[in-house]
This record gives structure tokens, sequence and C-alpha cells, in this order.
């Protein structure tokens, strides 16, 4: 049974210009409020700290996303590879909600602006989530996104090759570094069911390395895609996206 959450559900965020507004009504929020928010907690860094913090530099948002965790940057990758998230916010917000008559507060780890709307992000490993404290907090947050009508996902260990195709395929993302008439004639071309080997030798008057990124460029963009449950190989086909 899940946590009893009395309403109202109040929201705190970091304005872009670092101010902090507090104690907003959850339902009343305005989206382009969470649109433009800072990250909630400044980032730590300290002799033995136990978290694996960073920047990430997002192709989505063409700037340096905040993570505190080796599987929150997993998550991450996967948001900036998925073509349907328009918009990545890390650490959106602070959630304040009364449970079972005590205060809970909660921070999301990210909110992503999608086609299908807004997704709210919560990052825990696959062990931690049987524990109560944890099973209390990631319900009534559902509870409280869901009655808002976005979607609430937890996220935990991936598919180890496909967390690791994301993580190379990543390596092509800055678009202004492949010659733009190279992914011009990549583009035109018909690479449906063409096996990743055969469209590195696509174009012989070109230098192979630069058509093989130009090639793992339009994996990445989206252009095609391929299976990525198992490491990437010169056999793997190519599929144009729908």
């Amino acid at each position: 049974m899940g946590a009893a959450v009395a309403a109202p559900v109040r929201l705190s965020v970091r304005r872009d210009d670092g101010a902090v507004v507090e104690d907003l009504e959850w339902q009343l929020v305005p989206l382009g409020l969470l649109r433009e928010a800072r990250p909630w907690r400044t980032f730590r860094w300290f002799k033995g700290q136990q978290h694996y913090s960073g920047t990430y530099w997002s192709a989505t948002m063409g700037d340096h996303v905040i993570y505190e965790s080796r599987l929150e940057l997993g998550r991450l990758l996967f948001a900036d590879f998925a073509p349907e998230v328009r918009h990545i916010v890390a650490q959106p917000f602070l959630l304040k909600a009364g449970i079972d008559g005590k205060v809970r507060k909660h921070i999301p780890d990210y909110l992503l602006l999608t086609d299908d709307g807004p997704v709210v992000v919560d990052v825990k490993p696959r062990h931690r989530l049987e524990k109560p404290e944890v099973a209390v907090t990631l319900d009534w947050t559902r509870e409280a996104v869901t009655s808002r009508g976005w979607r609430y996902e937890v996220w935990s260990e991936p598919d180890p090759h496909v967390l690791e195709n994301v993580r190379f395929l990543a390596g092509y993302r800055r678009s202004w570094l492949f010659d733009p008439d190279l992914i011009a004639t990549l583009r035109a071309a018909d690479l449906d069911e063409m096996p990743l080997g055969d469209a590195f030798r696509l174009l012989p008057q070109s230098p192979r390395p630069l058509v093989k990124s130009a090639v793992l460029h339009l994996l990445w963009s989206g252009h095609v895609t391929t299976a990525l449950d198992r490491p990437l190989s010169a056999g793997h086909v190519l599929r144009r996206a729908a």
C-alpha cells in the first residue's frame, strides 16, 4: 500500500538567475519555470566521497548537464540519445509533501521534456529499491507526478551492452565536427538493411575513417538505427528510422 499523501504538494525551484522560489503549489507551477530551472543542489566534490559526480556535454541541450553518480550519467546518456527528448533539467526542483503526518522532501534526478510530455526521473540502483525509506519516497513522488498527468520513471541498471553502445556512440554526438557535405551524401544514400561494415565502405572516394565516423554520427542522431543489445560489429544491420 502506498503512502498517504496530504494535499497540497509544494515545490521549490532555483530559477535561472539563481534566486530560489519556495513553496509553490505543485499543480499550479508553470512548466516554463521548471524548464529553465538550475540544479537544486550545489555541485559537491570532497575527498573520499563515495559517489561519482561530474558534468556531461549534452547534444540535446548544447550545454553541460550535471550528474551525481555513474548510474545518473547512464540515464543522462540515454536521454541525450533519445530523439523524443527535447530538453533535460538536472535536479529540477524540491518536492515537499505531508506523508502519514510527517513532512517529507525529495529532489528528483531529472526532468525530461519529450514529444509525449514531461517525464520526471529518479535514478536508483536496483538493490536499493526494496529499502522501506526509498520505496516510500518513490511511491509518494510517483503519486504527486502522475496526479499532474506527467510520467514518472524509476531508472535502474540498464542492459550493459546497450549502455556501452550508447556510451560509444556518444563520442560521435558533436554535429559540428562532421563534414556537412559528407553527412548529406550519407543521408541521401539508401542505408536501410545495409550492414554497418558496408556503410563504412560506401564512399570509396572519401577517407574511410571520416565515412565511418559520419555513419556513427547518423546512428547517434537517429537517422538510422540498429540493434544495440550486443556489441556493435560490422555485421550489424542498419534500419532507416521511421
